[in-house]
Protein backbone atom coordinates (compact mmCIF):
# COMPACT_ATOMS: atom_id res chain seq x y z
CA UNK A 1 0.00 0.00 0.00
CA UNK A 2 1.35 3.41 -0.94
CA UNK A 3 1.62 5.67 2.11
CA UNK A 4 0.49 9.29 2.32
CA UNK A 5 4.13 10.30 2.72
CA UNK A 6 4.72 9.24 -0.89
CA UNK A 7 1.37 10.39 -2.20
CA UNK A 8 2.51 13.38 -4.23
CA UNK A 9 5.71 11.69 -5.41
CA UNK A 10 3.98 8.58 -6.73
CA UNK A 11 0.71 10.09 -7.92
CA UNK A 12 -0.63 8.30 -10.98
CA UNK A 13 -3.10 9.94 -13.33
CA UNK A 14 -5.44 7.39 -14.87
CA UNK A 15 -6.96 8.91 -18.02
CA UNK A 16 -10.18 7.29 -19.22
CA UNK A 17 -11.59 8.49 -22.56
CA UNK A 18 -15.27 7.55 -22.66
CA UNK A 19 -17.77 7.64 -25.51
CA UNK A 20 -21.19 6.08 -24.90
CA UNK A 21 -19.55 3.95 -22.22
CA UNK A 22 -22.22 3.99 -19.49
CA UNK A 23 -22.64 0.20 -19.64
CA UNK A 24 -19.03 -0.60 -18.80
CA UNK A 25 -17.68 2.50 -17.05
CA UNK A 26 -18.79 1.61 -13.49
CA UNK A 27 -16.82 -1.64 -13.33
CA UNK A 28 -13.84 0.02 -15.03
CA UNK A 29 -13.78 2.76 -12.40
CA UNK A 30 -14.19 0.19 -9.63
CA UNK A 31 -11.05 -1.58 -10.88
CA UNK A 32 -9.09 1.67 -10.72
CA UNK A 33 -10.36 2.82 -7.34
CA UNK A 34 -9.57 -0.60 -5.87
CA UNK A 35 -5.86 -0.26 -6.69
CA UNK A 36 -3.45 -1.04 -3.87
CA UNK A 37 -1.69 2.15 -4.95
CA UNK A 38 -4.13 4.72 -3.57
CA UNK A 39 -2.07 7.78 -4.59
CA UNK A 40 -3.89 8.31 -7.82
CA UNK A 41 -6.41 10.44 -9.61
CA UNK A 42 -8.90 9.32 -12.24
CA UNK A 43 -9.82 11.69 -15.07
CA UNK A 44 -12.86 10.60 -17.07
CA UNK A 45 -13.19 12.54 -20.32
CA UNK A 46 -16.67 12.19 -21.80
CA UNK A 47 -16.17 12.61 -25.54
CA UNK A 48 -19.67 13.88 -26.36
CA UNK A 49 -21.57 10.76 -25.31
CA UNK A 50 -25.29 10.48 -26.03
CA UNK A 51 -25.91 8.00 -23.21
CA UNK A 52 -25.48 8.28 -19.43
CA UNK A 53 -21.67 8.25 -19.43
CA UNK A 54 -21.45 11.66 -17.77
CA UNK A 55 -24.07 10.77 -15.17
CA UNK A 56 -22.13 7.62 -14.29
CA UNK A 57 -18.89 9.56 -13.85
CA UNK A 58 -20.54 12.31 -11.79
CA UNK A 59 -22.22 9.77 -9.52
CA UNK A 60 -18.91 8.46 -8.19
CA UNK A 61 -18.40 9.97 -4.73
CA UNK A 62 -14.68 9.18 -4.48
CA UNK A 63 -12.81 12.54 -4.55
CA UNK A 64 -10.05 11.01 -6.65
CA UNK A 65 -12.40 10.93 -9.66
CA UNK A 66 -12.71 13.99 -11.86
CA UNK A 67 -15.05 14.35 -14.82
CA UNK A 68 -14.58 16.44 -17.97
CA UNK A 69 -16.83 16.71 -21.00
CA UNK A 70 -16.12 17.84 -24.55
CA UNK A 71 -17.79 17.76 -27.93
CA UNK A 72 -17.24 14.51 -29.78
CA UNK A 73 -13.72 14.75 -31.18
CA UNK A 74 -12.42 11.21 -30.86
CA UNK A 75 -10.42 9.19 -28.36
CA UNK A 76 -7.08 10.88 -29.14
CA UNK A 77 -8.52 14.32 -28.40
CA UNK A 78 -10.09 13.00 -25.19
CA UNK A 79 -6.76 11.59 -24.05
CA UNK A 80 -5.05 14.90 -24.77
CA UNK A 81 -7.72 16.69 -22.77
CA UNK A 82 -7.07 14.35 -19.87
CA UNK A 83 -3.32 14.85 -20.16
CA UNK A 84 -3.73 18.61 -19.98
CA UNK A 85 -5.65 18.24 -16.72
CA UNK A 86 -3.48 15.51 -15.20
CA UNK A 87 -1.30 16.18 -12.16
CA UNK A 88 0.41 12.82 -11.90
CA UNK A 89 4.05 11.92 -12.28
CA UNK A 90 2.98 8.74 -14.09
CA UNK A 91 0.27 8.32 -16.73
CA UNK A 92 -2.01 5.31 -17.17
CA UNK A 93 -4.33 5.34 -20.19
CA UNK A 94 -7.32 3.04 -19.79
CA UNK A 95 -10.23 2.57 -22.16
CA UNK A 96 -13.64 2.86 -20.54
CA UNK A 97 -14.46 -0.84 -20.99
CA UNK A 98 -11.16 -2.35 -19.78
CA UNK A 99 -10.07 -3.31 -16.27
CA UNK A 100 -6.91 -3.20 -14.17
CA UNK A 101 -5.75 -5.96 -11.84
CA UNK A 102 -5.92 -4.66 -8.26
CA UNK A 103 -2.14 -4.36 -7.86
CA UNK A 104 -1.30 -3.38 -11.44
CA UNK A 105 -0.13 0.15 -10.70
CA UNK A 106 1.73 -0.70 -7.48
CA UNK A 107 3.70 -3.45 -9.18
CA UNK A 108 4.74 -1.15 -12.01
CA UNK A 109 5.62 1.76 -9.72
CA UNK A 110 7.85 -0.55 -7.71
CA UNK A 111 9.56 -1.80 -10.87
CA UNK A 112 10.13 1.70 -12.23
CA UNK A 113 11.57 2.87 -8.90
CA UNK A 114 14.29 0.25 -9.30
CA UNK A 115 14.83 0.82 -13.03
CA UNK A 116 17.15 3.25 -14.82
CA UNK A 117 15.70 6.71 -15.33
CA UNK A 118 13.56 7.13 -18.44
CA UNK A 119 12.12 3.62 -18.56
CA UNK A 120 8.47 2.74 -19.17
CA UNK A 121 6.66 -0.19 -17.58
CA UNK A 122 4.43 -2.74 -19.27
CA UNK A 123 2.69 -5.93 -18.23
CA UNK A 124 0.59 -8.85 -19.45
CA UNK A 125 -2.89 -8.38 -20.84
CA UNK A 126 -5.81 -10.78 -20.94
CA UNK A 127 -8.74 -10.84 -23.36
CA UNK A 128 -12.31 -11.29 -22.17
CA UNK A 129 -15.84 -10.66 -23.42
CA UNK A 130 -18.25 -10.37 -20.52
CA UNK A 131 -16.82 -12.25 -17.54
CA UNK A 132 -13.30 -11.37 -16.49
CA UNK A 133 -13.00 -14.78 -14.83
CA UNK A 134 -12.95 -16.30 -18.30
CA UNK A 135 -10.12 -14.03 -19.50
CA UNK A 136 -7.49 -15.63 -21.72
CA UNK A 137 -3.81 -14.71 -21.80
CA UNK A 138 -1.82 -15.16 -24.98
CA UNK A 139 1.83 -14.54 -24.21
CA UNK A 140 3.73 -12.83 -27.03
CA UNK A 141 7.51 -12.82 -27.56
CA UNK A 142 7.85 -9.05 -27.77
CA UNK A 143 6.56 -8.43 -24.26
CA UNK A 144 9.86 -8.95 -22.50
CA UNK A 145 12.12 -7.17 -25.02
CA UNK A 146 13.76 -4.45 -22.94
CA UNK A 147 15.42 -2.19 -25.53
CA UNK A 148 12.77 0.13 -27.06
CA UNK A 149 13.95 0.15 -30.68
CA UNK A 150 14.39 -3.62 -30.62
CA UNK A 151 10.88 -3.83 -29.13
CA UNK A 152 9.43 -1.86 -32.03
CA UNK A 153 11.27 -3.89 -34.64
CA UNK A 154 10.20 -7.17 -33.06
CA UNK A 155 6.58 -6.06 -32.79
CA UNK A 156 6.35 -4.79 -36.35
CA UNK A 157 7.91 -8.03 -37.61
CA UNK A 158 5.08 -10.10 -36.15
CA UNK A 159 6.28 -10.95 -32.65
CA UNK A 160 3.28 -9.52 -30.84
CA UNK A 161 1.82 -6.31 -29.57
CA UNK A 162 0.96 -4.52 -26.36
CA UNK A 163 -2.50 -3.37 -25.38
CA UNK A 164 -2.27 0.36 -24.53
CA UNK A 165 -3.63 -0.06 -21.01
CA UNK A 166 -0.64 -2.29 -20.24
CA UNK A 167 1.78 0.65 -20.21
CA UNK A 168 2.58 2.92 -17.28
CA UNK A 169 4.57 5.89 -18.52
CA UNK A 170 6.46 8.64 -16.70
CA UNK A 171 4.94 11.96 -17.63
CA UNK A 172 8.27 13.45 -18.78
CA UNK A 173 8.57 10.78 -21.47
CA UNK A 174 5.13 11.67 -22.83
CA UNK A 175 6.12 15.34 -22.77
CA UNK A 176 9.17 14.47 -24.88
CA UNK A 177 7.19 12.26 -27.27
CA UNK A 178 4.40 14.76 -27.86
CA UNK A 179 0.60 14.50 -27.65
CA UNK A 180 -1.75 12.05 -29.28
CA UNK A 181 -2.28 12.80 -32.98
CA UNK A 182 -5.91 13.91 -33.11
CA UNK A 183 -6.27 13.53 -36.88
CA UNK A 184 -5.94 9.75 -36.48
CA UNK A 185 -8.61 7.24 -35.52
CA UNK A 186 -7.67 3.62 -36.28
CA UNK A 187 -4.30 2.61 -34.79
CA UNK A 188 -3.74 6.02 -33.17
CA UNK A 189 -2.41 4.24 -30.09
CA UNK A 190 0.22 2.37 -32.08
CA UNK A 191 1.44 5.67 -33.48
CA UNK A 192 1.51 7.33 -30.05
CA UNK A 193 3.37 4.54 -28.27
CA UNK A 194 5.91 4.32 -31.10
CA UNK A 195 6.94 7.87 -30.25
CA UNK A 196 6.83 7.13 -26.53
CA UNK A 197 9.10 4.09 -26.84
CA UNK A 198 11.56 6.02 -28.99
CA UNK A 199 11.94 8.51 -26.12
CA UNK A 200 12.27 5.81 -23.46
CA UNK A 201 15.49 4.23 -22.21
CA UNK A 202 13.93 0.83 -21.64
CA UNK A 203 10.81 -1.30 -21.33
CA UNK A 204 10.36 -2.95 -17.93
CA UNK A 205 7.93 -5.86 -18.29
CA UNK A 206 6.27 -6.52 -14.93
CA UNK A 207 4.69 -9.98 -14.48
CA UNK A 208 1.35 -9.78 -12.71
CA UNK A 209 0.75 -6.11 -13.61
CA UNK A 210 -2.25 -7.15 -15.67
CA UNK A 211 -4.81 -5.27 -17.70
CA UNK A 212 -8.01 -7.00 -18.81
CA UNK A 213 -9.02 -6.08 -22.35
CA UNK A 214 -12.70 -6.35 -23.20
CA UNK A 215 -13.47 -7.41 -26.78
CA UNK A 216 -16.54 -5.48 -27.88
CA UNK A 217 -18.37 -5.90 -31.17
CA UNK A 218 -18.37 -2.67 -33.16
CA UNK A 219 -15.18 -1.28 -31.59
CA UNK A 220 -13.06 1.13 -33.61
CA UNK A 221 -10.47 -1.42 -34.73
CA UNK A 222 -13.21 -3.49 -36.35
CA UNK A 223 -14.34 -0.59 -38.51
CA UNK A 224 -13.05 -0.35 -42.05
CA UNK A 225 -14.37 3.03 -43.25
CA UNK A 226 -12.32 5.07 -45.70
CA UNK A 227 -11.33 7.43 -42.89
CA UNK A 228 -10.20 4.53 -40.72
CA UNK A 229 -8.10 3.05 -43.53
CA UNK A 230 -6.52 6.43 -44.25
CA UNK A 231 -5.67 6.68 -40.56
CA UNK A 232 -4.01 3.25 -40.59
CA UNK A 233 -1.82 4.26 -43.56
CA UNK A 234 -0.91 7.55 -41.89
CA UNK A 235 0.22 5.53 -38.85
CA UNK A 236 2.45 3.40 -41.09
CA UNK A 237 4.03 6.54 -42.51
CA UNK A 238 4.56 8.06 -39.08
CA UNK A 239 6.29 4.93 -37.80
CA UNK A 240 8.39 4.88 -40.96
CA UNK A 241 9.54 8.43 -40.34
CA UNK A 242 10.14 8.19 -36.60
CA UNK A 243 11.80 4.78 -36.41
CA UNK A 244 14.21 5.32 -39.31
CA UNK A 245 15.15 8.73 -37.90
CA UNK A 246 16.52 6.87 -34.87
CA UNK A 247 17.84 3.74 -36.54
CA UNK A 248 18.13 3.23 -40.29
CA UNK A 249 19.50 -0.24 -40.95
CA UNK A 250 18.28 -3.43 -42.69
CA UNK A 251 16.41 -4.74 -39.64
CA UNK A 252 14.56 -1.47 -39.08
CA UNK A 253 13.70 -1.22 -42.77
CA UNK A 254 12.42 -4.78 -42.76
CA UNK A 255 10.15 -3.94 -39.84
CA UNK A 256 8.72 -0.91 -41.65
CA UNK A 257 8.30 -2.93 -44.86
CA UNK A 258 6.37 -5.54 -42.88
CA UNK A 259 3.90 -2.99 -41.55
CA UNK A 260 3.20 -1.76 -45.09
CA UNK A 261 2.69 -5.37 -46.20
CA UNK A 262 0.29 -5.89 -43.29
CA UNK A 263 -1.63 -2.78 -44.28
CA UNK A 264 -1.94 -3.99 -47.88
CA UNK A 265 -3.10 -7.41 -46.70
CA UNK A 266 -5.82 -5.93 -44.52
CA UNK A 267 -7.01 -3.03 -46.64
CA UNK A 268 -6.07 -3.37 -50.35
CA UNK A 269 -9.44 -4.92 -51.23
CA UNK A 270 -11.40 -2.10 -49.57
CA UNK A 271 -9.08 0.73 -50.68
CA UNK A 272 -7.02 -0.40 -53.71
CA UNK A 273 -5.38 3.01 -54.18
CA UNK A 274 -4.12 3.07 -50.61
CA UNK A 275 -2.98 -0.52 -50.93
CA UNK A 276 -0.91 0.47 -53.96
CA UNK A 277 0.59 3.37 -52.00
CA UNK A 278 1.58 1.00 -49.20
CA UNK A 279 3.19 -1.47 -51.61
CA UNK A 280 5.06 1.36 -53.30
CA UNK A 281 6.41 2.54 -49.95
CA UNK A 282 7.38 -1.03 -49.14
CA UNK A 283 9.33 -1.39 -52.41
CA UNK A 284 11.11 1.92 -51.87
CA UNK A 285 12.61 0.51 -48.67
CA UNK A 286 14.53 -1.97 -50.87
CA UNK A 287 14.03 -4.87 -48.52
CA UNK A 288 11.57 -7.73 -48.20
CA UNK A 289 9.07 -7.79 -45.35
CA UNK A 290 9.07 -10.47 -42.71
CA UNK A 291 6.77 -13.12 -44.18
CA UNK A 292 4.49 -13.47 -41.19
CA UNK A 293 1.22 -12.24 -42.70
CA UNK A 294 -1.71 -14.40 -43.75
CA UNK A 295 -1.98 -18.13 -44.31
CA UNK A 296 1.02 -20.36 -45.03
CA UNK A 297 -0.02 -20.41 -48.72
CA UNK A 298 -0.18 -16.61 -48.84
CA UNK A 299 3.24 -16.32 -47.17
CA UNK A 300 4.70 -18.75 -49.70
CA UNK A 301 3.24 -16.79 -52.62
CA UNK A 302 4.57 -13.54 -51.17
CA UNK A 303 8.04 -14.99 -50.71
CA UNK A 304 8.25 -16.52 -54.18
CA UNK A 305 6.29 -14.11 -56.37
CA UNK A 306 6.06 -10.90 -54.33
CA UNK A 307 3.37 -9.28 -52.24
CA UNK A 308 1.50 -7.66 -55.13
CA UNK A 309 0.95 -10.93 -57.01
CA UNK A 310 0.08 -12.72 -53.78
CA UNK A 311 -2.61 -10.12 -53.06
CA UNK A 312 -3.98 -10.40 -56.60
CA UNK A 313 -4.11 -14.20 -56.35
CA UNK A 314 -5.87 -13.97 -53.00
CA UNK A 315 -8.44 -11.60 -54.49
CA UNK A 316 -9.07 -13.81 -57.51
CA UNK A 317 -9.51 -16.85 -55.29
CA UNK A 318 -12.21 -15.11 -53.29
CA UNK A 319 -10.14 -14.06 -50.31
CA UNK A 320 -10.67 -10.32 -50.64
CA UNK A 321 -12.72 -10.22 -47.49
CA UNK A 322 -10.47 -12.55 -45.51
CA UNK A 323 -8.56 -9.76 -43.81
CA UNK A 324 -6.31 -10.52 -40.91
CA UNK A 325 -8.36 -10.93 -37.77
CA UNK A 326 -8.50 -7.44 -36.25
CA UNK A 327 -8.26 -6.86 -32.56
CA UNK A 328 -9.78 -3.99 -30.66
CA UNK A 329 -6.22 -3.24 -29.76
CA UNK A 330 -5.65 -2.75 -33.40
CA UNK A 331 -2.79 -3.82 -35.52
CA UNK A 332 -2.62 -7.62 -35.77
CA UNK A 333 1.04 -8.67 -36.05
CA UNK A 334 2.32 -5.28 -37.17
CA UNK A 335 1.38 -3.12 -34.21
CA UNK A 336 0.93 -2.92 -30.50
CA UNK A 337 -1.94 -0.67 -29.61
CA UNK A 338 -5.70 -0.48 -29.37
Amino acid sequence: MTTNHHRSELLVSVIVPAFNAAEYLPVTLDSVLAQTCSALEVIVVDDGSADDTSAVARSVSDPRVRWLRQEHRGAAAARNRGLAAARGKFIQFLDADDLLATDKLERQLTALAAAPAGAVASGPWYRFNTDVRSAIIQTEPVWTVREPVEWLIASLCGNGMMQPGAWLTPREIIAAAGPWEESLSLHDDGEFFTRVLLKATGNIFVPGATVFYREVAGSLSRKRSRRAIESALAVCRSRHRHLLAVRDDPLARRAIATQYAQFAYEFAAAAPDLGRQALRAMRELRTAPAFVIGSPAFRWLSRVFGMRLALLTRHLLGGANAAAHPTKASDAPSSFGK
